[in-house]
This record gives C-alpha cells, structure tokens and sequence, in this order.
C-alpha cells in the first residue's frame, strides 16, 4: 500500500451553517492522503504510471467549491466521493478538513474533521 499526500491546501469558500459564513466565506485547508499502488511509477519514472497529485488537486478544489454546505463533514465526504469517481486507482483517502475560522467564542488553531472511505 502506497500513499501520496497533499497538506494544507488552502481553499477559500463559503461553508459554515451562519448566513454570514455563506455571504463572506471564509479559508479552509485540506489535507488529503490517497492510497495508490505506485510501484510501476517507482520503476518507470513516468506521470502516466500515478496518480498526479496536481490532477487530484483540481479535482478537490472543483468538488469543495461546488457548492455552499452546512457542515464540514459533507464538504469532506464530497471531496472524497470526487476523488473516487475521477481516480479509479485510489482505493482509500483520509481527508481532513480544517476550518481556522469557525465562529467559536474561543482560542484555538482550527475545527476540523478526519474522515477515512474505501472502495
């Protein structure tokens, strides 16, 4: 089991159950790791023989950005649906979704939310 990682990709988008959240919008990051067998690519040296982190990063930003949810549990279950349905290769992602500006009276670094599929 190979594992390719993307971290803290910043997007900015407008998720959060406050009307304001979905007017103003607000940073997210994402941090996505994919489980791929990479071993022809190891061997070959060639792009076609993975599965290009800069593909599966155009597809998280389409699918994270597609529309305006209430939770970011389904922001990150959309992103993961996303990646199955364009990569027939990925059988496992764990995906955790970092949301820095949550409207919590409190101190901290960020909210989020770990989610682990399989095919």
């Amino acid at each position: 089991m190979d594992k390719i990682t993307i971290k803290n990709l910043k997007l900015f988008a407008f998720h959060g159950v406050n009307p304001e959240e979905k007017e103003n919008g607000q940073n997210f990051y994402i941090d996505v790791d994919y489980y791929v067998n990479i071993i022809k690519a190891c061997k070959s040296d060639d792009i076609n023989d993975t599965v290009s982190y800069a593909k599966v990063v155009k597809v998280i930003r389409e699918a994270f950005t597609s529309d305006k949810f209430n939770l970011i549990e389904k922001a990150a279950q959309t992103v993961a649906d996303a990646i199955f349905e364009n990569f027939e290769t990925i059988y496992k992602v764990e995906i955790t979704l970092k949301k820095p500006e949550a409207p919590v009276n409190a101190e901290f670094d960020y909210m989020a939310v770990t989610i682990f599929r399989e095919r």
